[in-house]
């Protein structure tokens, strides 16, 4: 498996792609959301297994140095092997590279431990997307 982060047209067609199945097909929540007009401004981590885009997630970064991480995705047949973690982690890395001084993600309740796991805290509980209760979790980094 290789992840590799970028922001080029060809990378994020392929995230789309994931995204697409994920979250529109399995979770049914509506493309429009998913498709919010960040990804160009975002970096991607791609994970491919072969050349095949198995996984994704995606970081916004803010003129302040926050940032955002969003649209952790895993085709179905790649999840419980470790391809999440490591395109979060491939994630956490870049942000630290580039001098990013947090990062905030929303993500579905049920995955509070995990997110833990890297360092994230619970903040809050926040909206419910499609019939998924999300909650705020933030990440501090140290500066370099």
């Amino acid at each position: 498996m290789e992840v590799h982060i970028g922001n080029d047209p060809e990378l994020i067609r392929l995230a789309q792609g994931i995204r697409h199945q994920v979250f529109t097909r399995e979770q049914r929540i509506p493309a429009e959301l998913d498709l919010d007009g960040l990804d160009e401004a975002s970096f991607h981590a791609l994970a491919t297994e072969q050349g095949e885009p198995i996984a994704t997630a995606r970081l916004t970064v803010k003129e302040d140095g926050s940032s955002t991480m969003a649209r952790v995705a895993v085709s179905e047949v790649y999840r419980g092997a470790g391809v999440a973690s490591a395109v979060v982690q491939a994630l956490l890395q870049h942000a630290q590279n580039i001098g990013v001084t947090s990062i905030e993600l929303h993500a579905h309740s049920h995955l509070k431990g995990y997110y833990e796991k890297f360092g994230f805290e619970f903040i809050k509980e926040v909206e419910i997307v499609g019939e998924h209760q999300l909650i705020e979790m933030r990440r501090q980094l140290a500066r370099s």
